[in-house]
Parts: structure tokens; C-alpha cells; sequence
């Protein structure tokens, strides 16, 4: 297969995957809550830096790691990036819109660093990123790769299987498993249509002898 054909048809399957919903478009307006150990804020530069068991809350976006720095531009955007303990990564989930009467939908997503971006309203997943979707408690589908990105805005997924690497004889080559790797379900079949019952032809009417050449009564 052209290898640079591949990542289109990637891209084409992760839009059929998961574009039967879309990101809570809400959650860009919604106020960042955040509990954590400790804070640090400088009123100047307009950052904060939460410590120790941090989880962060908007909307229905949810963000779990061990260090939440927080930066807010002249704007008025927010932007946080997410660390996990080392050797752990950290968390990431969002509710999805779904049309009436479906069941709820979810992202979930874990990494080594998780960068919220409230300006573009992307997340990036950096360092063995995972990326899950959920149909009610059911796993529908399963992306991982060294860097996942994730625009709310759009429902557009890109993802980098070769940023991790390790040094070799002639520079740096990809570190071993460092593949893009993808597990989709496939899309509800639709329902089978009921082909429709056969009509019986009309019967014949009935034939009586007679016993005249005209047929007719005498």
C-alpha cells in the first residue's frame, strides 16, 4: 500500500468511527474548577500551578494528574497541561452530544502529558497516548500512538506513532512498538427492512357448462 496514502485512509476510518457524535460543544464557555493538594498563583503572569492529586472539572470534561499548570492569556483563554506521577499518566474524559434517544457517549483518554488548549479547544495526549471510545459502559473503539491530538471544535483525530525514539548508530530510529495502532468497531448495521408479503393472484372465475352452442339459457 502507498505509504502516503496510508494515513488518509486512517483518517477517514477514525472519522467514520467516531464522528456518529460530537464533543459537548458547551464545555469551551464552562469555568475550570480544580481541586488539588496545593497552589501556587502568580497574579502577574496570570499562571497557577496545582500539585498533588489534582483533578480538574468544565463542563463535562474531566482531567486527573499529579501537576496542573494553568495559564490564562490577554484574551481571556485558559490553557492547562496536565503531568501524571512518574511511570503513571494521566486522565482525561468528555461526555459527547448524541441524538435523542441513544445511548450516552464518552472519550477517554491517558497519557504521560495532556495539553488543553481553550483557544483552538484541542486536547493533545503526549507520551503512550491511549484514546477510547465508550457507547454507554461498552468500549467501541481503541487508538494508541506516541501522540494523540484531538480537536473538540472539528472531531478530528490525528495521531503520531514515531515520536517516541531511541539513539542508534546512524541517529535516532523509532522506539520498538512505536506504531499507530487502532481497534474499531464497526457502525450499527441498519435495520433489516421486511421484504413485503406476496400478493395472491385473483382467482379465476368459475366456468359452467352448457349445454348450447351460444352458452346462453333457452
Amino acid at each position: 500500500m502507498n505509504h502516503r496514502l496510508f494515513p488518509i485512509l486512517l483518517l477517514a476510518a477514525l472519522a467514520g468511527a467516531f464522528g456518529a457524535a460530537h464533543a459537548e460543544k458547551a464545555d469551551r464557555a464552562k469555568p475550570m474548577n480544580i481541586e488539588a493538594d496545593a497552589l501556587r498563583h502568580d497574579e502577574l503572569k496570570q499562571t497557577s500551578v496545582f500539585t498533588g492529586r489534582v483533578v480538574m472539572t468544565k463542563g463535562s470534561i474531566v482531567l486527573r494528574g499529579a501537576r496542573l499548570d494553568v495559564r490564562q492569556d490577554a484574551e481571556g483563554y485558559q490553557h492547562g497541561v496536565v503531568t501524571a506521577e512518574p511511570g503513571k499518566r494521566a486522565f482525561f474524559r468528555q461526555k459527547r452530544d448524541t441524538l435523542p434517544g441513544a445511548p450516552d457517549e464518552f472519550i477517554e483518554g491517558e497519557s504521560e502529558v495532556i495539553e488543553y488548549d481553550g483557544r483552538s479547544d484541542n486536547v493533545r495526549f503526549v507520551t503512550r497516548a491511549e484514546l477510547r471510545r465508550y457507547r454507554g459502559a461498552e468500549l467501541s473503539d481503541e487508538i494508541t500512538g506516541a501522540v494523540i491530538v484531538y480537536n473538540n471544535l472539528t472531531d478530528v483525530f490525528t495521531v503520531d506513532g514515531k515520536r517516541n525514539s531511541v539513539a542508534g548508530a546512524s541517529g535516532e530510529t523509532p522506539a520498538p512498538g512505536s506504531r499507530v495502532r487502532a481497534v474499531l468497531a464497526p457502525k450499527d448495521p441498519p435495520a433489516a427492512k421486511t421484504p413485503p408479503a406476496a400478493t395472491a393472484p385473483a382467482s379465476a372465475p368459475a366456468l359452467r357448462p352448457s349445454n348450447s352452442l351460444g352458452g346462453g339459457s333457452q
